[in-house]
């Protein structure tokens, strides 16, 4: 996310791999499980408007954050992970043996000197921002040394010029580190998978209100010395939105979690209200429960008719961010809207 509390991205949902039996009960697939071993074929892909080419699928490949290594080890890549950094999360359970075989090269954002301790072959975030002088250095650095890097297709500021939505960006994610890694068949599985899950959250969205009667909603991910930081128009929660037939109140806001008041939260009057539960992370203001009372406490926004009449979802904060686990999320949107009335 693009404030100075950005976190990586999140996890626990609906993932397929590629041959296996049933997904389970909540979507998910098994635990993760190593890939077949990589094709010696060369690969070319575009990511963010740079050719990334190999001469040969990555043995020693970083992820430079949460959202990459754990698609990573959805795809069943940990043997071929020379580290991994900048994790604001706990792993989740079924990632954790696969983890634990991956050198955690920095704690938080690492620097280009840890970057280049790790010798890697391959270097891919879920951001642009990781790619920075002061950072792990820029592409254009990393070329140099003859180390090709990736960078998330939804971060990529040509996206919109793709004609795209962002879960589609994400899947061709997938299917992009499939061919590199010469893990397809498990890559197209992901994407199938979860495009399933996005048809399946959509499916209601004919029976919601529509036009000007489209049910409002506002996220609220963090709180940040007091002030609510929110889903603008241009971060997955639109979109999210958008699938299940709601409207993003901050739509018209050209970022992805601007800051806001308490005030301008109230004046835009949310049918209901989606707090990110970042429990986790463990700052002030973080958890689900303290976002409930700093609404509650709050002389304006204690009178919406969303919190007085406890109109409010919890989700994974994470997930709000795009990643591998967001259709989870997704899915709980569109439970929670159910649950709501708002479809039947």
């Amino acid at each position: 996310m693009r404030h100075p509390t950005r976190l990586g991205i999140a996890l626990a949902v609906l993932i397929a791999t590629a041959g296996c039996s049933a997904a389970s009960g909540d979507g998910s697939a098994p635990d993760a499980k190593p890939a077949d071993g990589a094709s010696a074929a060369a690969s070319s892909v575009t990511s963010c408007g740079r050719q990334v080419s190999s001469s040969e699928p990555p043995k020693r490949a970083v992820a430079l954050d949460q959202a990459s290594t754990e698609t990573l080890l959805e795809l069943g890549l940990q043997d071929r992970m020379a580290g991994t950094a900048n994790l604001k999360t706990k792993i989740p359970a079924r990632y954790e043996a696969a983890y634990a075989k991956v050198p955690v090269i920095a704690p938080k954002i690492a620097t280009a000197e840890q970057l280049r301790a790790a010798t890697p072959d391959f270097v891919l975030a879920g951001s642009s921002d990781l790619f920075t002088k002061d950072r792990a250095g820029t592409r254009e650095e990393l070329d140099a040394l003859k180390v090709p890097t990736f960078v998330s297709a939804v971060d990529c500021p040509e996206r919109n010029q793709a004609g795209k939505t962002p879960f589609e960006l994400l899947f061709s994610d997938y299917e992009n580190l499939g061919k590199v890694f010469g893990a397809e068949k498990r890559a197209d599985a992901l994407a199938d998978l979860q495009r399933a899950a996005v048809a399946k959250a959509g499916a209601g969205a004919s029976k919601v209100p529509q036009g000007a009667d489209a049910p409002t909603v506002v996220y609220l991910y963090s709180v940040f010395n007091g002030m609510p930081y929110v889903a603008g128009g241009t971060g997955l929660p639109s979109e999210m939105s958008r699938i299940v037939g709601a409207k993003n109140a901050f739509d018209d806001v050209d970022e992805d979690w601007p800051e806001v008041s308490w005030e301008e939260v109230a004046k835009r009057e949310p049918d209901f209200i989606v707090i990110g539960d970042l429990s986790e992370r463990g700052r002030p203001g973080d958890s689900a429960a303290e976002k409930r009372a700093s609404m509650k406490g709050h002389p304006v926004v204690s009178r919406l008719a969303a919190v007085r009449d406890d109109k409010i979802l919890e989700v994974p904060g994470i997930e709000l961010d795009p990643s591998v686990r967001s259709v989870h999320t997704l899915g709980l949107l569109a439970d929670g809207m159910k649950d709501l009335g708002y479809a039947r």
